[in-house]
């Protein structure tokens, strides 16, 4: 096999979700844009993600040499077969084909390469547009849910007297999931109180929007929401609806400051703001997930705790050129040394793109984060 075999661009042109249903994997279930699931090789419930819209896998366990990639990488994770054997299985045989069908593959891939491509647009364009909806459609969070949730996250008032623009209340929010085996069709389980948060890009334009569902009789005041799919288990009451990518959530730029503190959750970068004595110096702005705050990693044998950032990646976020300081804190995931790696990539990518960029990580401790810390403060 050689680098011009007509079925590299064949199989890369595939529709992902197309391989997933050759495949015959089970138990995934749409969630936005991906397939979410047990991963055929490690299992879980959640850890097997399939994005339709990129084209690309990934087990986040990482149990595997291919367990992240694109198309022929799902057929060797899932079978256990080389490259070659994974080729062949999507394509056929290289053997056997004139030039001229060779060509023709190659047309047909190119084309179908160029029609996904157009269908991603459109959909990023729609989810878009439909976020803005749901941003110019909700009122101000002061005086509602969302400043009594933040008070029972530890956010006190006195802390922080007035609540930012880019927080605002949805009394009655719908809370949607896909319909199983109708993936174009969506069923609303769930209307209530969310706090929204907008998710802007570098011209400071909204995105995407951040929504946690309330339910203040839970200890954290989030809702706990039964999945109506699987028996026994709950739904996350955060979600993101449009584009996130290279996104975030600006809670605060003082004038002429160039330390920016970032953490992954609203809940995590609050509790940094407050803790900071007035006048506050530093920019605080969320990452929206930690996949946002990293970009894309170099994948392959022993890289996976390298965090080296894969600078291909052209919308992974990048500070502003004024940030002279930049410091991620972590989160104390459920696996700290991969959580420490993929910040490593998203520091280095900044340092490499900002020449003389400084770079720190917090980290709260095992098990926790910030605004565990906070809480903890305020009930002893």
């Amino acid at each position: 096999m050689t680098q011009d075999d007509h079925r590299l661009d064949e199989a890369k042109a595939m529709p992902i979700a197309d391989v997933v249903a050759r495949l015959e994997l089970s138990g995934l279930v749409r969630t936005g844009g991906e397939l979410v699931g047990p991963c055929p090789q490690c299992g879980g419930r959640d850890r097997f993600g399939v994005n339709l819209k990129d084209g690309v896998f990934t087990c986040r366990k990482e149990c595997g040499p291919h367990a992240r990639g694109d198309q022929i990488a799902l057929v060797q994770h899932v079978l256990g077969l080389d490259f070659r054997a994974a080729l062949e299985w999507l394509c056929g045989p290289a053997q056997g084909l004139s030039a001229a069908e060779r060509a023709e593959r190659r047309r047909k891939a190119e084309a179908n390469r160029r029609k996904q491509a157009d269908i991603a647009r459109r959909a990023r364009e729609n989810s878009i547009r439909a976020a803005r909806d749901i941003w110019f459609a909700t009122g101000p969070a002061e005086g509602t849910l969302v400043r009594d949730y933040l008070t029972l996250r530890g956010i006190d008032p006195g802390l922080y007297p007035d609540l930012p623009q880019v927080l605002r209340f949805d009394p009655a929010a719908r809370y949607m999931i896909p319909v199983e085996g109708k993936p174009q069709e969506w069923q609303t389980v769930h209307v209530g109180p969310a706090m929204v948060a907008a998710v802007v890009d570098t011209g400071n334009r909204v995105t995407a929007v951040h929504r946690t569902w309330l339910d203040l009789d839970q200890p954290k005041g989030k809702l706990v929401l039964p999945d109506p799919r699987k028996p026994g288990e709950t739904l996350p009451s955060k979600k993101v609806l449009g584009s996130k990518k290279g996104a975030v959530i600006r809670f605060l730029t003082p004038p002429a400051c160039d330390t920016m503190i970032m953490a992954e959750g609203v809940e995590t970068t609050l509790s940094a703001l407050i803790a900071e004595a007035m006048p506050r110096r530093c920019a605080y702005w969320c990452g929206v997930d930690l996949g946002n705050m990293a970009g894309r990693m170099q994948r392959g044998p022993g890289l996976k705790y390298a965090g080296l950032p894969d600078m291909d990646d052209s919308e992974a976020w990048l500070p502003p050129v004024w940030v002279k300081t930049l410091i991620f804190v972590q989160d104390g995931d459920s696996d700290p040394k991969l959580t420490r790696a993929k910040l490593l990539s998203g520091l280095r990518r900044a340092k490499i793109k900002r020449p003389g960029l400084r770079g720190y990580i917090v980290h709260a401790g095992d098990g926790r984060d910030l605004n565990d810390i906070l809480m903890g403060q305020r009930d002893a």
